[in-house]
């Protein structure tokens, strides 16, 4: 069997642009960008994604990926790997941030840990809502679902030399911003019964200054810090299903996919 030059440029681009589109998303989203994961491991993964995709995808232009050409369509495979990666490691940052808003007004803002999806020091209820957000990103299949995306923006965005519109970034950039908003709504069933707890406690003290309430105080804070976030779990299930459908339908008009 021989194969000209030219086919062999083909055959190993058709293989090789694909994969800096899918390593770039496997590198950024969330639980195979972290630390803890070897980067043989992402490797591994992203070349047994490639050799699943590649062959049903549209055919991909011959550019030498030395050339001028060829180094734009790299930059602009890893930007979308990235950010379709990015979107979903967005949502997984709401619960962080809606972790830490808790622990403050819990007192355990010092309870510190190193996250594993982030590679830097978190609260620990950051970290239960992380794990708790992880579990269900599995157990809802939203790796597969991922899978998915990424094999269809193949055919909604192909691989060309066209690059993609900036208006696809500023709306990125936009739903960012629901990122806060959604956090807040995570903490607010919390922050809302530790306030009024800490508004009584302020008031018996007030009333009984011969009571040294706050001795007993911080106690019952993070004693009904646990019980409401044990009575509200089932909110961030439902928050978490909603961001992460709000981040999917992001990504199709990210890639354009209808």
């Amino acid at each position: 069997m021989h194969f000209t030059g030219a086919e062999l440029s083909s055959l190993v681009g058709s293989y090789f642009w694909p994969f800096v589109r899918i390593a770039s998303m496997v590198a950024a989203i969330p639980v195979f960008s972290s630390t803890f994961v070897p980067m043989r491991t992402r490797l591994v993964l992203a070349i047994g994604i490639t050799i699943v995709i590649a062959p049903v995808i549209p055919s991909v232009p011959v550019i030498d990926a030395l050339s001028i050409p060829g180094v734009l369509l790299i930059v602009q495979q890893v930007l979308i790997g990235i950010f379709m990666g990015f979107i979903f490691h967005m949502v997984f940052a709401i619960f962080t941030i809606g972790g830490q808003v808790i622990a403050m007004q819990m007192g355990l803002g010092f309870a510190t840990m190193i996250d594993p999806v982030n590679g830097s020091q978190a609260p620990v209820l950051s970290m239960f809502f992380i794990l708790l957000v992880t579990l269900l990103f599995f157990i809802l299949d939203g790796h597969l679902a991922m899978i998915g995306l990424l094999a269809e923006s193949f055919h909604s965005l192909p691989i060309s030399t066209e690059f993609m519109e900036k208006q696809n970034f500023w709306s990125m950039a936009a739903w960012a911003s629901k990122m806060f908003s959604v956090a807040v709504l995570v903490a607010l069933p919390a922050v809302t019964a530790l306030l009024l707890i800490n508004m009584s406690l302020g008031i018996i003290g007030r009333a009984a200054p011969q009571l040294n309430i706050f001795a007993v105080g911080f106690s019952i804070t993070i004693a009904a810090g646990f019980y409401v976030i044990l009575v509200s779990l089932p909110v961030v299930v439902v928050q978490f299903e909603n961001s992460a459908l709000d981040a999917f339908s992001q990504i199709k008009d990210f890639v354009r996919i209808k």
